[in-house]
C-alpha cells in the first residue's frame, strides 16, 4: 500500500469519525442548552432534570441514525480494505 493511499484512508476515517458522532453530539448539546434555560427560568437546580430528557433524545436520536451509521463505517472498511 502506497503511503498516499494510507494517507487517504486516515483522512476519510477522521472525517466518517466525524459525521458520525455529529447528530448525537449536536442534538445532546441543543437539549443542554434547553434543559439549562428550562432550569434556569424556573429556578429548579435538580442534576436529574438535566440528565433524563438529554439521556432520552441522545438514546433517541442515536437509535435513529444507528442504520446510517453502521452503512458509513461499513463503506469505510470497505474503502480500507481495498479491491
Amino acid at each position: 500500500m502506497a503511503e498516499a493511499d494510507l494517507v487517504e484512508i486516515v483522512r476519510q476515517a477522521l472525517l466518517s469519525g466525524i459525521l458520525v458522532i455529529a447528530p448525537v453530539l449536536v442534538v445532546s448539546f441543543a437539549t443542554s442548552a434547553v434543559m439549562g434555560i428550562v432550569q434556569a427560568s424556573t429556578g429548579i437546580h435538580e442534576q436529574v432534570v438535566g440528565l433524563v430528557p438529554r439521556l432520552l433524545v441522545t438514546g433517541l436520536v442515536l437509535a435513529w441514525t444507528l442504520p446510517w451509521m453502521v452503512d458509513r463505517m461499513t463503506d469505510l472498511f470497505r474503502l480500507a480494505a481495498g479491491p
